[in-house]
């Protein structure tokens, strides 16, 4: 099947449980589908969480974006395709730090970010044109028109993929924005209060 045999779910809501369901700062949560895409299709990368043996696994991993569908690749056969294959439940996390929210006091220093948890099951593609289809999405996503130009994946090439689709139906998104927020007993110290950009150089 692919996600065009189903109606787009992007004016609908992101559905919840407690698993889901923000707790602290619950104001900052949204569960739109609008800000959630947003975030999958500007990052393009995941965690993806799941338990094998009895133990928790986090695999980072290009993740990309397809109408209301996730997609990931991975080596056929081995052992992330197995944990996917299996219908486990996933827990696949987006996060980007955009700045740094300095204060007066060190308590309060706090970030501007946009994070999103989504929960899932995998389900395989395995027919050509569903394969062709998700590959074609994230290549031209990358660059426009691209998928045309290069060559399409040959039978070697297919067999050694292994490719899933999760649909996006359960998670929240969170963020932070503005600037500091100081205790008022501390607004007179004479320290510079401000954001500064995320992606800069320091050092230790």
């Amino acid at each position: 099947m692919t996600t065009t045999d189903t109606p787009r779910m992007t004016d609908s809501p992101l559905r919840t449980c407690p698993r889901s369901l923000v707790q602290r700062a619950a104001k900052r949560a949204r569960y739109d589908r609008q800000s959630a895409y947003a975030l999958i299709d500007r990052l393009k990368t995941a965690h993806v969480g799941f338990v094998e043996d009895g133990e928790p696994r986090i695999i980072p991993i290009t993740v990309w974006r397809l109408d209301d569908d996730l997609y990931l690749h991975t080596l056929n056969g081995g052992r992330l395709s197995r944990q996917l294959a299996s219908g486990a439940l996933l827990c696949i996390s987006f996060a980007v730090t955009n700045e740094w929210v300095l204060t007066k006091s060190a308590f309060h220093h706090s970030a501007n970010y946009e994070s999103l948890v989504l929960f899932g099951r995998a389900f395989p593609v395995a027919d050509d044109a569903s394969f062709d289809t998700a590959f074609r999405a994230i290549i031209n996503q990358i660059e426009p028109g691209r998928w045309e130009q290069v060559r399409a994946p040959n039978e070697k090439e297919r067999k050694a993929t292994a490719l899933f689709r999760v649909p996006i139906e359960e998670g929240a998104f969170k963020s932070r924005t503005g600037g500091p927020n100081d205790d008022p007993e501390d607004l007179a110290l004479p320290v510079w209060h401000g954001t500064v950009p995320a992606a800069r150089e320091t050092s230790v």
